[in-house]
Order: C-alpha cells, then structure tokens, then sequence
C-alpha cells in the first residue's frame, strides 16, 4: 500500500467505561425532529411516517471537556443535546430485534448547529450540511456499553448553559424508537461498528455565544460539557 501524499489530522477516538481501547468514529448518522415538542419549537409538523436523517463528518467530532471556537460564517449557533448510539455489529436490513442486538453502547452527545445558516437552506429546499456539518459540532461524552446500562425507556435527558437549565425532557419521549432507527436506516446502508447514530434532541434549543459553557447530561451515562471560546 503507497504512502499517502499528506496526513489528515486524527479523529478521535470516544473512551469506553471498562475498556481500555477507544471506540473509533467511523460514520456519524443524526435523526431530525425526533420529539414533537422540538418540532414544534421548529415550526415543522412531525412526520411520524418515517424517520429522516442528516450525517456529520467524522472531522466534526470532538470530545467531552473540548474548547472550541465560536464557528464562523453564523450569528445563531445552537445547542442541541441527544442520546447517542454505537454499532457495534455489522447488521443490513434489520429486524427490530436484530437491530437492538447490534447495540454496542450508549453516549450523550451534543449536535451543534448554524441555525441560521440551517435554516436558511431549508426555505430554499437544500442541504443542511453548512448548518449541521460544523468544525467541533458532534461532541461525545465517554461511552457505557449496552450490557451495562438498564435499557433505554424514559431517562431523564438535559442541557444546561452557564449552569441555567435549558433542555429538560426524557428518552420516553423519542417518536422514533432506538430498534425502529436501526431497523429503518439499515435499510439504505450496511451499517458497521464505528457508525454512531445521534437520536434527536427535546425542546428547549437556544443560542450560544464564546464564553459560554455547555453541560448536558443522561441519566446512567457519563456528562458533556463543551466551552466556546472566541473565534480563531
């Protein structure tokens, strides 16, 4: 195998409670309006006919505990707090059964938006990669694995800015459930380990500016926390 002309800078890896080797990014998949009261503050009805999804590069990813700069080309930048999953078995055209079985494990994640520039793109019937595929916009908290976790029904989901609580909602109200993503997304990809899927995010979303930090959290799983600072 040739060298490669350059190097590109290294993704992180998430840690894992118990493990001593990381999870690595591969494929980062994220589910919109995935609670109704978020698609409401949206202006959007829900479509609870199937789910619906936009990705972040790998190159987005960032840790738990990172400072990063307030990204440019935005005056709206957004919090939105999710639950995270990880595949960790190779599964194509799952049933739900199958597709909870190939759970590795659970994360909180933060999926950091330019809704302006979201928002924008949507009224002209485009992409959302400007709003949703950020530089620092896909934040992983420290992974639990599925076989240690007590299974996903209605855990407390929240996010806090500057210590004032901004999002407060649990995992119950999910329209579309965990096995129904898989089931439904494997469909149109083999899904493998290394591929992460961002749940959606309740209520409550809102502006953040440099200075600000950020903590969100689950309940059984490790906490986030992101700081902005000013733009580089």
């Amino acid at each position: 195998m040739s060298d490669s002309l350059f190097p590109l800078p290294p993704v992180p890896g998430i840690p894992v409670r118990g493990e001593t080797a990381t999870y690595p990014i591969g494929r980062i998949f994220c589910v919109g309006r995935n609670y109704a009261a978020h698609a409401a503050e949206m202006g959007i009805a829900v479509d609870r006919e199937k789910p619906f999804y936009f990705t972040k590069s790998p190159a987005s990813a960032v840790l738990s505990g990172t400072s990063a700069p307030y990204p440019p080309g935005t005056e709206n930048y957004h919090y939105e707090v999710e639950l995270a999953l990880a595949i960790g078995a190779p599964v194509f055209r799952a049933t739900r059964e199958q597709a909870q079985d190939a759970i590795y494990g659970y994360c909180c994640a933060l999926d950091m938006t330019r809704r302006d520039l979201q928002l924008s793109e949507r009224a002209k019937q485009r992409p959302w990669s400007l709003g949703k595929d950020v530089e620092n916009s896909a934040v992983f908290a420290p992974m639990t694995r599925a076989v240690d976790l007590a299974p996903i029904r209605d855990q407390r989901i929240h996010l806090s800015v500057n210590g004032e609580t901004k999002q407060d909602g649990t995992l119950a109200e999910l329209i579309w459930k965990l096995d129904e993503i898989i089931a439904h997304l494997s469909g149109f990809y083999h899904l493998r380990p290394g591929d992460l899927i961002l749940t959606g995010t309740p209520a409550g979303v809102g502006p953040v500016v440099a200075g600000d930090v950020i903590e969100g959290g689950i309940d059984g799983l490790d906490p986030i926390q992101l700081t902005l600072t000013s733009l580089d």
